[in-house]
């Protein structure tokens, strides 16, 4: 059986770990040392968060440490920030909601709470109003005290109480008009309407907003003969 011999010029290994052992000649490579950048994330300011909001005169504001509370002529409102958030009233009468801390999160409420802000002034002073549709044949509302009733298709009417705050009108049995100086009540009041019925994409039936666009779709047609 033939030997194995190695001579010093026979291989010419490289690595890290192993230097010259036996009759190997094996080549050592320098460790590359691995570092950490750290960097430091900007947060650009909020385009809508930096424009101060402007407050009427018959609304009336009360601002205690995160505290707000806002009164007009058609309601009143509170609302607690959170500390990410800090709001001043100025010189000029304006309020100014800016970040207290320089973070992600607090860049992604800036806007939020100042149009928050913003909703509560223009509530108190002028108020919200959401219109929905009712459509389809035989489907209609109607108000019975502080009750909407709504007849939608199904084996019974539908009964919901409107909350404190709001105030609903029906126009032609068909059309409903939901008002108030609370636009997120409004907005929730608005949508479980909407929710007994969504429209359907065939041929639109159910309740729908009053701006809203239903997408329509084909329906399948008859087999030909």
């Amino acid at each position: 059986m033939a030997s194995l011999t190695s001579s010093p010029h026979s291989c010419q290994l490289k690595s890290v770990f192993l230097g010259v052992r036996g009759r190997l000649c094996v080549n050592s490579a320098p460790v590359t040392r691995i570092s950490f950048i750290k960097k430091v994330v900007e947060c650009k300011e909020s385009r809508i968060g930096k424009h101060p909001i402007e407050v009427p005169k018959n609304v009336t504001i009360a601002l205690e440490g995160q505290d707000l509370k806002v009164k007009g002529p058609l309601g009143e409102l509170s609302r607690t920030y959170p500390r990410e958030v800090k709001l001043e009233r100025l010189e000029s009468g304006q309020i100014k909601v800016s970040k207290a801390v320089e973070t992600r999160r607090a860049n992604q409420m800036h806007g939020l709470f100042r149009t928050l802000t913003d909703n509560m002034v223009v509530g108190v002073s002028k108020g919200f109003e959401k219109r929905l549709q009712l459509v389809g044949v035989g489907y209609r509302a109607m108000l019975e005290g502080r009750d909407l009733v709504l007849n939608l298709g199904f084996s019974h009417p539908v009964r919901m109480a409107i909350p404190n705050g709001i105030q609903v009108k029906v126009e032609e049995n068909t059309r409903i008009a939901v008002s108030g100086y609370d636009k997120c009540a409004i907005g929730e009041f608005a949508a479980a309407v909407r929710k007994w019925r969504p429209p359907e994409p065939y041929k639109g039936k159910g309740v729908k907003y009053a701006d809203e666009i239903v997408r329509r779709k084909e329906g399948k047609a008859g087999k030909k003969k």
